[in-house]
């Protein structure tokens, strides 16, 4: 039945709930996940919670291992609820053994990381090593799922390796490209209420499989587990249905729009800094124009984290391979990398001596939601400041433990006020909107000197000027 056309039958919301569990009771499939990093662990548990049965898979057995005894590697809002769910119910396993997470499995999700060499090539030999693996396993899957951002045209080569590994000529492996558009911090909102689901197939089974395993999605009356009370109101999700090289191709141009789009921002902040304008009022009336919209047109210490920069790397050294000029992209990237940089210099004449100086660091995360600290601005200021001869003390929401981990020397409060006190600057390095809700009269009264550095442009100048604030933030006068 065509559940799109349920309501236009006479069935109640009720009824079309029922028959969409019945629907789903049906569709249920067998999938594995090769690879448990950020996008393999929301992929595999989202996929569990609508009704399949996942197996999560990994190279890295003290990860395993760690998953095995209900631990999550990562923060990740209502992830960790779903994972303890969804193994409750014996919807989800994890397996040490590739053979067996293989051969259990009728379609396999390649969420491995795709890292880039210096000389800006792509390492495949993790995604060759699970591609020979399934290949030898002993009930070949009938779909192999590429699921990680990878370059153009990795599809081509996957299907080489699946083939030359077969042992079974007569038995062939389809491929597909699926990209992920899942936003660390809102990731498993982005996966169960998504803008759009992409599949890149080159076969009739590849795109009717995949269907299958999204039919949970696309179809009306879907109670998903974040909210059993009714899910809010929201745009249907849209099928994009294309080739594999042009899948490939949507998620690397997503992501470098994205980031051309953010450094465009940051290059209005600096004419804003040098004519005395003010970049909030100027992106606001510009985010307006529906063509351009709001989105994204942040100003700040610009983008981090493990992927976004990677990815725009990756595709311009993509566009250079296949002669086609990559200037525009060459620019964001140096815009962004030049961020950091063009704040200190602003501490550096606030406070004149850095040397033994108690700064405040506020963020450690690259973004607010995460607890991921790889390519964190807030990480870059930390290492200048500490070459400065600073004294820092940092505190983040969620990040503490991990880069506490990657540098045992930080010292951290316990929250902001503890950072604060008797700090002769605060810098705001993350987009915590906790952040927002600080106490900021308590603050002044607390600090050696009360100067903040915006980073984020989470405050507003007005407010901290009134509160006494020595106030610097980006793009906008200072106070």
């Amino acid at each position: 039945m065509n559940h799109h056309n349920l309501a236009s039958l006479g069935y109640s919301a009720l009824e079309q709930i029922e028959v969409w569990a019945v629907s789903l009771e049906q569709i249920s499939l067998r999938i594995a996940i090769f690879g448990c990093g950020h996008a393999g662990l929301v992929t595999g548990i989202c996929l569990s919670s609508i009704g399949h049965h996942v197996v999560l898979f990994d190279q890295d057995t003290e990860l395993v291992r760690s998953l095995e005894k209900g631990r999550l590697p990562i923060y990740e809002l209502h992830l960790d609820k779903l994972f303890q769910r969804c193994r409750s119910e014996r919807a989800l396993s994890i397996s040490q053994h590739w053979e067996q997470a293989a051969s259990e499995a009728e379609i396999v999700f390649l969420c491995i990381t795709v890292p880039q060499l210096d000389n800006g090539e792509s390492d495949f030999a993790a995604l060759d090593s699970a591609a020979a693996q399934i290949a030898r396993a002993g009930n070949i899957p009938r779909l192999a799922v590429l699921r990680s951002t990878v370059p153009v045209q990795t599809g081509k080569q996957l299907r080489h390796v699946l083939t030359a590994y077969c042992p079974k000529p007569d038995i062939r492996i389809s491929i597909a490209a699926n990209p992920q558009f899942l936003r660390e911090g809102t990731a498993v909102e982005d996966f169960l209420h998504p803008d759009r689901i992409l599949l890149g197939t080159e076969d009739a089974f590849s795109e009717e499989t995949l269907r299958e395993v999204y039919r949970p999605l696309l179809t009306p009356g879907l109670r998903c587990p974040l909210h059993p009370g009714g899910c809010p109101s929201r745009k249907f999700p849209e099928l994009i249905l294309t080739g594999v090289q042009s899948a490939e191709l949507i998620k690397h141009a997503s992501n470098a729009f994205l980031a051309v789009k953010i450094s465009y921002a940051n290059v209005l902040a600096d004419l804003c800094e040098r004519l005395g304008a003010d970049i909030k009022e100027v992106t606001k009336a510009v985010g307006l124009d529906q063509r351009i919209g709001s989105k994204f047109l942040e100003a700040g210490i610009g983008f981090g984290g493990p992927r976004l920069p990677v990815h725009l790397r990756s595709f311009c050294h993509l566009a250079e391979q296949v002669g086609v000029e990559a200037g525009i992209l060459r620019a964001a990237e140096e815009v962004n990398r030049s961020r950091v940089a063009l704040l200190f210099p602003k501490i550096q004449n606030s406070l004149w001596v850095l040397r033994d100086k108690r700064i405040g660091l506020l963020g450690l995360a690259h973004k607010s939601g995460t607890d991921d600290v790889r390519g964190s601005p807030a990480i870059e200021l930390l290492m200048r400041l500490s070459v400065a001869g600073a004294e820092v003390r940092a505190f983040d929401p969620q990040a503490m433990a991990k880069a506490r981990a990657a540098f045992p020397r930080l010292v951290c409060g316990l929250d902001a006020y503890e950072v604060a006190h008797q700090a002769e600057a605060l810098i705001l390095a993350t987009n915590w909107p906790e952040f927002n809700n600080i106490d900021w009269k308590r603050v002044h009264d607390i600090m050696a000197r009360p100067v903040v550095f915006d980073g984020r442009n989470l405050l507003l100048p007005n407010e901290m000027r009134a509160l006494g604030f020595e106030y610097h933030s980006v793009g906008r006068p200072d106070c």
